[in-house]
């Protein structure tokens, strides 16, 4: 493949902390990143049709799954094969053209002059990836750079909603409003016309519906795989057969406990699949036995010490060492050139190959960490904690949440956990605890220091506990003794963050550095209307909310 240039800063990870140019720290080659930069851009043009549509009554379900799906595919450490952006962007001039004619049959407007809408396919991908480059982040040099910032904010906004769309939308739960505003925001970025102020409550809108698409998420977990309770996790093994699952869709995680069971086949997980411990309709299964390992950035150290196979759903993919890369599966969205993938849903192949590895060979006894601490646990003992902070025996509540990465300075939220008070409480979810889910914090009366949320897909949960508080107090969030501190990484964290904006959450501390797609003058104005602030030390930090 001759080399490519790219330009690529949606992540924390990103190059000096400015953008990969010439391959992402992620592993993205050139070219996927060219073809990624090409498939949103034709998402643009299906968007400015799909947007005039909806005002002719013409609703399009195949064309609002597969925007979804597309921008999925898009985020951090989801799909680096690029046969399979090629495709995507067929499709996606397919349901432009299909929806043109729809809307001229209707008697509306069938013809927009931006190029977005009107771009002709080549017939090669090595043509497609020049024109990728043509239209990727930094196409439009003339640009104002605070314009320009606000709309990539927003485009990785969307791409987060679309990630929790297409989890809520595979167990039945969707909401025209979510899909409409995705497509208006594409469409939008097209738009020379706006002003800075626009472009900010679009960004903030963003956050909106990212709130109602994690309340679709979280009914359609909850309403399958009932309400997560606290459960103690093992983090030894079991003799005998494994499968390690790691990511977060929690259906893959289902199949697979179905089609294993009664098999001699033990069922362990990775990374953010450690919460689906807590869910009854899961743990139900004998076989679901532990947790294997921390995060996705441990993969390439922890994945070849796993004697069996490793099956990777959602964007928790490293491009795997040729050491252990045969032994794993992908799913949905997820992939790299040369591995294995099951598109269908069917895992036997998945059992066939545990079947066929030595497994574990002895019982290993380690320690348990506890899952389950959802809002419905959370708000079960709501009395217990509200008492407790009237008496003084809980100071403060450190929701200390979000995603893990490799870069250093992340240890900050390990040792901000350890030097934290024992009269305060931590709240987590989401990869970033990795950095300390195992540490034992005590309890203050029976309720544990260290609650574990779930899933970064669970934020709702966390969303719901801060807001059950604050009306238990007869207070606002900010006047509540609670303070954020996050850690990004890719697109998911971004509209989480736009959701807190969006309820107007002040004081978020943010790291461990901010956002190279942020310019000056737009942190400027998160500074001055939330406060937001980049993480110092942790003896800085809490010295200063203690205060």
């Amino acid at each position: 493949m001759t080399e490519q240039r790219m330009f690529c800063y949606q992540c924390e990870q990103t190059a000096r902390g400015e953008g990969c140019t010439q391959i992402g720290v992620c592993g993205k080659q050139p070219d996927v990143a060219a073809l990624q930069d090409l498939l949103v851009y034709t998402l643009k043009g299906l968007s400015l049709y799909a947007t005039e549509a909806r005002k002719l009554g013409i609703l399009k379900r195949d064309v609002n799954v597969f925007t979804v799906k597309a921008l999925f595919s898009t985020l951090t450490n989801v799909d680096f094969d690029p046969d399979r952006f090629v495709e995507l962007i067929k499709k996606s001039i397919q349901l432009r053209e299909d929806l043109k004619a729809n809307i001229k049959n209707a008697g509306g407007t069938s013809y927009f002059a931006e190029p977005a809408a009107n771009y002709n396919l080549p017939s090669t991908k090595e043509e497609m990836i020049k024109d990728g480059i043509k239209v990727g982040v930094k196409a439009d040099p003339t640009l104002d750079p605070d314009i320009h910032s606000l709309q990539q904010i927003l485009i990785y906004g969307i791409k987060g909603i679309s990630a929790y769309a297409d989890h809520a939308q595979i167990l039945g739960q969707e909401d025209d409003k979510v899909y409409s505003f995705i497509h208006e925001g594409l469409a939008t970025t097209l738009r020379k016309d706006l002003s800075i102020n626009e472009w900010i409550n679009l960004v903030l809108k963003c956050g909106e519906i990212n709130l109602r698409t994690m309340e679709l998420l979280d009914a359609g977990n909850t309403s399958t795989y009932g309400h997560p309770v606290p459960t103690k996790v093992p983090l030894g093994t079991k003799k005998g057969k494994a499968i390690l699952v790691s990511g977060h869709d929690l259906r893959d995680l289902h199949e697979i406990l179905k089609l294993s069971e009664g098999k001699g086949i033990y069922v362990y997980t990775h990374g953010e699949m450690l919460p689906t411990h807590g869910y009854p309709e899961l743990k139900k299964y004998p076989h679901f036995y532990g947790h294997f390992g921390t995060a996705w950035q441990n993969q390439q150290k922890e994945f070849p010490k796993f004697p069996g196979p490793i099956v990777m759903t959602t964007n928790c993919l490293q491009k795997p060492l040729d050491s252990y890369k045969d032994n794993i599966f992908t799913t949905g969205l997820v992939g790299w050139p040369g591995v294995k993938h099951i598109a269908d849903g069917n895992f036997q192949p998945v059992i066939e190959k545990a079947l066929s590895m030595e497994g574990f060979t002895e019982d290993i006894e380690d320690k348990y960490v506890m899952v389950g601490f959802a809002r419905n646990t959370v708000l079960s003992i709501a009395d217990k904690v509200i008492e407790a902070v009237k008496n003084k025996n809980i100071r403060h509540f450190f929701l200390v949440a979000g995603c893990d990465g490799a870069k250093p300075g992340r240890n900050y939220y390990t040792e901000f956990v350890e030097k934290a008070p024992k009269d305060t409480v931590i709240l987590t979810l989401a990869c970033g605890k990795f950095r300390f889910f195992d540490k034992d914090l005590g309890n203050i009366g029976g309720i544990p220091r260290l609650l574990d949320v779930g899933q970064c897909n669970d934020a709702y949960s966390a969303i719901q506990i801060a807001l059950a508080l604050s009306k238990a107090f007869n207070v606002g969030v900010n006047e509540l003794p609670l303070s954020l501190i996050l850690s990004w990484y890719e697109q998911k964290a971004v509209a989480i963050l736009l959701t807190l904006l969006y309820l107007n959450i002040k004081n978020i501390r943010l790291g461990p550095s901010l956002p190279a797609f942020v310019s000056p003058n737009v942190l400027n104005v998160l500074v001055k209307n939330f406060n937001i602030t980049p993480i110092k030390t942790p003896d800085e930090d809490l010295k200063e909310i203690l205060k």
